[in-house]
């Protein structure tokens, strides 16, 4: 699915700068001033994407433990799902303060229980129980896509919808892939997955650089 993003915020090109002998022509540190912005907005992708790969990497380790029967296993992932939840709120209180990075986490922690939710419906072949957990995956994207676009104009509800929507069907296949033991698609929906955590960690950084560009200078 290819959408628009917020506008990567990028100063003129290098080979465009050109510094004058005297010092006093031009400053150094205006003529600086590009790279910094550039360099502190792969620093906040770099952190965001980080962050959205931790929560693929531990949901999977409760998928296989939770098929394997390994239940110690399971839970010290679990309890990982939830650190990592709690830092992906955290990444955005200095912008928008404690109360939003706490609702944020509201929001992923319903995100979360849906997941959950299909995890333990598939575990015991319960198909209402899947449609339901579905259900609530669903509505838990628009609670986030309601919540980021109303917080950033530069974060389009249905461009965040969409991509929730698609990341929580990475989940549930992911999950009725390991339940059938089919690896190798299991693999590539890893792929995917992976990939796509890179387009919502970069377009949550993006948005917010464009929101607040004095805080990348």
């Amino acid at each position: 699915m290819k959408l628009s993003l917020p506008a990567l915020i990028v100063a003129a090109a290098a080979a465009t700068l050109s510094l004058p002998a005297a010092a006093h022509d031009a400053p150094m540190a205006k003529a600086a001033e590009p790279a910094v912005i550039a360099t502190k907005l792969a620093d906040a992708r770099a952190a965001q994407r980080d962050l959205w790969i931790g929560h693929v990497f531990w949901v999977r380790n409760v998928v296989l433990a939770t098929f394997e029967g390994d239940r110690e296993a399971a839970t010290a992932a679990e309890a990982q799902v939830v650190t990592n939840a709690k830092a992906i709120a955290a990444s955005i209180e200095p912008f928008y303060g404690k109360p939003a990075s706490e609702q944020l986490f509201k929001l992923l922690a319903g995100h979360w229980g849906a997941i959950k939710a299909d995890l333990d419906a598939a575990h015991a072949g319960d198909k209402a129980g899947r449609d339901a957990a579905m259900a609530k995956l669903l509505a838990n994207a628009e609670e986030i896509a309601k919540f980021l676009s109303g917080a950033n104009p530069n974060l389009p509800h249905d461009t965040v919808k969409g991509l929730l929507v698609a990341h929580g069907s990475h989940h549930v296949q992911q999950i009725s892939e390991v339940k059938a033991r089919q690896f190798d698609a299991e693999a590539k929906t890893w792929a995917a997955m992976s990939t796509h955590m890179y387009v919502i960690a970069d377009a949550l950084a993006d948005g917010i650089a464009k929101q607040f560009p004095d805080k990348f200078r």
